[in-house]
């Protein structure tokens, strides 16, 4: 089956597509969402999600336990009274806390998938230029929904984390690229040796044009690296990050590079109309599209999901959705730039990056040994259990 491709160029465009997928589903509904924030949107997709399950429909709905940490349970009562499958995925404890499912996923009768940036929360209603976050996302149909749905499968088996450590997550698949025409599916998992960072860096080897939309851009050293040196180069390196951010840390600690960049010759825009939120990398000839941003968390830490394609009309179909972001984009001038910028600015954006790249990551380092010390003993206990029980 040929892969098609259809640009969800807004969060409100996404939304509609989803809920309208709901209503009409006849066989399967998976979503895997980060955030899924009580609200209007919130309860429209639980009626809907329940009124799918009345007329025979499977769903199943996987929510982050800290991403959806304001939703409580008690939300989902009705519909699992009537079979509704409802997880949450890693439930709070001090031992994993810092390892998420950033993943923002549906796929409905296996037929149809989407991904995106896109959460289920009021914020994201709106054309994000007048009214809501301005977000994107992909919607996909063909063979590569046969492996969105097995990967939210893969994903769902094991969301409670309260089984012996590692023991279903050995011969894991959650990490791994999907190939079909035009097309990878790359599926992100903790770990330095990151497979979405790691095709990234690839395509960025010797690209000639570089475009960027990140929410959140504090990326890893070689990611840096690599994009100023094709700037110094004289390669076209634009990237658009938030003019106002949900998150004013990450927007501070982004901040911080933007000196280097500009020197380099990278060009600079910060997104002027609403909260930015939506993700898009053109690199050359291949596109991305996804819940990943630029930082070290979807890159090092999260649970995340990229597609990365070279389909001719998807690929100009995303320049022309990156045009209009930079429409609605401001240009950073680096001497004005420099001029701004106070000791006391520069300072707390250090701090930020600090923050979110230094720290952050170095508590989900010292989760990551904690499990592979955990599976060092279930895998001890197992072999001595195995020799204890030869005759």
């Amino acid at each position: 089956m040929d892969e098609e491709y259809k640009w969800l160029p807004t969060g409100e465009a996404a939304i509609t597509e989803m809920l309208g997928a709901i209503k009409n589903a006849t066989q399967s509904i998976r979503l895997e969402m980060y955030m899924f924030r009580a609200g209007s949107l919130a309860d429209e997709f639980r009626d809907a999600l329940r009124q799918a399950r009345k007329r025979g429909v499977s769903v199943r709905v996987l929510i982050d336990a800290i991403g959806s940490a304001y939703l409580t349970d008690h939300f989902w009562h009705t519909c699992r009274e009537i079979g509704v499958e409802v997880r949450w995925f890693n439930p709070i404890s001090l031992h994993q806390i810092f390892i998420r499912d950033h993943r923002k996923l549906f796929v409905c009768d296996d037929s149809v998938a989407m991904v995106g940036g896109c959460n289920i929360a009021n914020e994201y209603r709106g054309d994000g230029i007048k009214a809501g976050w301005r977000d994107l996302g992909l919607l996909v149909r063909g063979t590569l929904v046969r492996e969105l749905a097995a990967a939210f499968d893969e994903m769902f088996s094991c969301a409670d984390f309260k089984h012996k450590p590692f023991t279903r997550l050995r011969k894991s698949r959650r990490q791994k690229t999907v190939t079909v025409p035009e097309a990878r599916l790359l599926l992100g998992a903790p770990g330095r040796n990151n497979i979405i960072k790691r095709s990234l860096l690839a395509d960025l080897q010797n690209a000639g044009e570089v475009s960027i939309i990140t929410p959140y851009f504090v990326p890893p050293w070689k990611i840096r690296m690599q994009l100023r040196r094709l700037a110094r180069k004289g390669a076209k390196v634009r990237l658009i990050l938030p003019g106002k951010s949900d998150l004013t840390v990450m927007r501070m600690a982004a901040q911080s590079f933007y000196r280097r960049f500009l020197r380099a010759g990278v060009s600079v825009y910060e997104y002027q109309p609403q909260i930015l939120h939506a993700k898009l990398f053109i690199i050359d000839d291949a596109v991305y599209a996804g819940s990943a941003n630029l930082d070290a968390r979807s890159l090092n830490i999260n649970y995340e999901l990229l597609i990365r394609s070279t389909q001719p009309r998807l690929v100009s179909e995303a320049r022309e959705i990156f045009d209009s972001f930079l429409n609605q984009s401001k240009q950073i001038e680096a001497t004005s730039w420099r001029r701004s910028r106070t000791f006391l600015n520069r300072v707390k954006a250090r701090i930020a990056r600090f923050l979110v790249a230094r720290l952050d990551s170095f508590f989900a380092r010292r989760q990551l040994r904690w499990w592979k010390i955990s599976l060092k003993k279930v895998k001890a206990a197992e072999k001595h259990k195995t020799v204890g029980s030869q005759p």
